[in-house]
């Protein structure tokens, strides 16, 4: 028996013809979970499977989207060789003839319209590598102040809140590991158990060390399970919600006047503009009962320690950046910052969301966080490109601000790099239409999305198994994400293609990178005394540690844990409070006769941003096929829907048709529809353009709408 089952192992082990292994990390969320991928080669086919590594954010652990992330990167729709459209019809071409193209084109429309009438359109899930490049391809191959990315439509609200209250926007300023730590949690309009499952565990740990849990959203979610205390918010009210726990919070003398004296600046305003207010009044815009607020308040107001997380739900708003300035006012009142157990988190959706912001991509960026209007930070990143001051561009506009400029005719040519603003931008058939108009267009992705095929060229990007580079997490720790796969066919690394179009466009002297790691080398210097100081990390560093929280000034810094122990960043080393009124400067839109429900979106656990990627991974796909609208049953039998039959939802700008799902769990006068989908399913068809005066963050979460059946 024994010599039977040697035999028969003997004869499995010769069917492994091959295997390979892939240290890397995952491309979807912003965890950035590491992992490794295992391809054995069985005879004719392969086998794959995934195991989690440990490393300091997630120890190990990986979530769905993880576990299946490599079908994309060996899906067969992959472009793998640039694509020319021609009478309706991309066709192969060669990369010498797509370059000639785009050097004629970017050229033309350049001597015929300004420097300006080129953009570019990037990505929060880009390295920082690339990330830095493309800031730095357009200020200086093209010349040009039109680039934004799609971070603007993520994380614009909660950075450009950090950036004023704090002085600096690091996603959260503790570490992860403080959560277990901190005694009252306030979760605000974040569904972490669907969108960053592997961080749930921490609050977990948090609440069976005695934590109370508070969460606030308009639905019960996966998170909200977790909680002590949720506080099912009318969508759009958070600021008001805030500003009713600050009163309680402050009639109940639980501020910290020390803190607050020695410290920060604006309280006696803000305690002026909070006396004023009354309950009954936030009670009624909020939906929320005043012993709910006077609850929350007091936990949180009374425990020794506190943490507050924002997400989407509160920053896409007409008014996300002031609701939450309001809820970085409970935790200067309460003095809890830059202490064990306190502090703030803003939950960053993309993969490199973090990183995306921090070294160009935005209009007003440069390397570092700093500030293109600044003549300081001009000057010394003029410097280490090596160009005259003057030459750089000034600031440009935001995401969708371009499509405006678009639309108007001030932008004639675009290049789209790993982004679907068709699927994932506010007004989306407005969108669709300005792309419509450019004289050139150009897409740089692995797929054909629903924005690359309006393109004239497509060229054919690499996956995160092929291109190696550092991410920012969650934390803000730098990661180095390896990756040993072949790039397939003639696909290119984003890098590359931006430096081989700079070349050809004559500025190849200022792209002369052999590798990810030269371009970090250029970053870390660029980013060297910045806001976001990298200087002190290497891939070396990386590699032997796992990750690194910046900011890290020099190789002998080990990192920061903790921001704000002692000073903050405004120069005179305190925080600002702000006074923010319950109604906003934007009036959002509210139910009328005509569209009698407040339509509000998010994730699902299967599906990243717009489902370029997850649809092509046959697991995940079949997790969620198609959209769907959540109804509460009041809701579905006043206007005669039953439960999984199709319904049609209208809003001031366009219709979609998703299928119902009847659910208790979210409020009689709100409805749920996710954003993973396109065309007659894209729920961005239906939201307004309307966009926050400071941050420039679209109002995602609420739009007015009526539902039918469909018959």
């Amino acid at each position: 028996m024994t010599e039977l089952l040697l035999k028969y192992f003997r004869s499995k082990q010769q069917e492994v013809e091959s295997e390979k292994i892939y240290d890397t990390q995952c491309p979807f969320c912003s965890m950035q979970c590491k992992m490794q991928l295992i391809e054995q080669s069985i005879v004719t086919r392969k086998n794959y499977r995934v195991i989690g590594l440990n490393n300091p954010t997630t120890e190990g652990r990986l979530c769905i989207k993880g576990m299946s992330a490599h079908q994309h990167a060996f899906h067969s729709d992959r472009i793998k060789t640039p694509l020319l459209k021609i009478d309706g019809t991309f066709v192969p071409i060669t990369w010498e003839q797509a370059l000639a193209l785009i050097k004629e084109k970017v050229l033309k429309i350049q001597s015929d319209y300004g420097q300006d009438a080129m953009s570019v359109y990037g990505s929060g899930s880009l390295t920082n590598e690339e990330s830095y490049l493309l800031g730095k391809f357009a200020r200086v191959a093209l010349k040009t102040k039109y680039i934004d990315y799609n971070g603007r439509f993520c994380m614009s609200a909660a950075a450009t809140a950090a950036n004023q209250a704090f002085g600096i926007d690091r996603g959260i300023t503790n570490s992860l590991s403080e959560i277990p730590n901190s005694k009252c949690i306030i979760l605000a309009g974040t569904n972490i158990a669907e969108c960053q499952p592997t961080i749930m565990p921490y609050f977990e740990k948090a609440k069976e060390n005695g934590s109370f849990i508070i969460v606030i959203d308009p639905r019960n979610t996966a998170t909200s399970k977790i909680a002590d205390l949720h506080l099912k918010v009318k969508p759009g009210t958070d600021a008001a919600l805030a500003n009713g726990l600050l009163k309680t919070i402050m009639e109940g003398n639980f501020i910290d006047s020390t803190f607050i004296d020695d410290r920060t600046t604006g309280y006696q305003a803000l305690k002026e503009h909070i006396s004023q207010l009354k309950i009954d009044e936030i009670c009624q815009l909020t939906g929320v009962q005043a012993e709910q607020i006077h609850k929350a308040a007091t936990m949180f107001g009374s425990s020794e320690s506190g943490m507050v997380f924002t997400a989407r739900g509160v920053e896409q708003q007409t008014d996300g950046y002031l609701a939450v300035r309001n809820f970085l006012n409970i935790l200067l009142v309460t003095g809890k910052i830059g202490k064990e157990g306190c502090g703030y988190g803003a939950i960053t959706g993309q993969g490199n969301g973090q990183g995306g912001r921090e070294h160009g991509q935005k209009a007003d960026q440069l390397p570092g966080y700093r500030s293109i209007e600044n003549p300081i930070d001009r000057k010394y990143i003029s410097e280490v490109w090596g160009i005259k001051e003057e030459n750089l561009p000034r600031k440009g506009v935001s995401a969708y601000e371009m499509m405006e400029k678009i639309d108007e005719g001030e932008i004639k040519g675009m290049l789209l790099v790993a982004s679907n603003p068709i699927v994932s931008s506010p007004n989306a058939n407005f969108v669709k239409k300005a792309l419509g108009k450019l004289e050139f267009f150009v897409a740089v992705d692995m797929f054909i999305s629903e924005s690359a095929a309006l393109a004239d060229l497509i060229l054919p990007s690499t996956s995160y198994l092929e291109d190696e580079g550092t991410m920012t997490n969650v934390e803000g720790r730098v990661t180095l994400r390896e990756a040993k796969k072949n790039v397939p066919g003639e696909a290119k690394h984003d890098w590359k293609i931006l430096s081989e179009i700079a070349r050809i466009l004559g500025k190849g002297e200022y792209f002369p990178y052999r590798s990810a790691e030269d371009i970090f080398n250029e970053l870390r210097i660029a980013s060297r005394g910045g806001i976001a100081d990298y200087y002190g990390i290497t891939y070396q560093r990386l590699k032997e540690e796992g990750g690194i929280l910046w900011p890290c000034p020099d190789v002998n810094h080990k990192g920061t844990d903790r921001l704000f122990e002692e000073v903050f960043a405004h120069e005179n080393n305190r925080a600002i409070m702000i006074p923010v009124r319950n109604s906003p400067e934007i009036e959002k839109e509210q139910s009328s006769e005509d569209y009698p429900l407040l339509l509000t979106t998010g994730r699902v656990m299967a599906h990243y941003l717009t489902g370029v990627q997850t649809r092509k991974s046959p697991s995940l796909a079949a997790r969620n096929i198609e959209s769907y609208i959540e109804i509460h049953p009041s809701t579905a039998q006043r206007y005669g829907i039953k439960d999984k039959s199709l319904v049609q939802i209208d809003s001031r700008r366009g219709t979609i048709v998703v299928r119902s799902k009847i659910t208790a769990e979210i409020r009689p006068d709100t409805v749920f529809v996710p954003f993973h989908w396109a065309e007659t399913q894209n729920v961005n068809n239906l939201i307004g353009n309307e966009l926050d005066p400071t941050c420039r963050m679209p109002g995602f979460k609420v739009c007015a709408v009526k539902i039918s059946k469909v018959i």
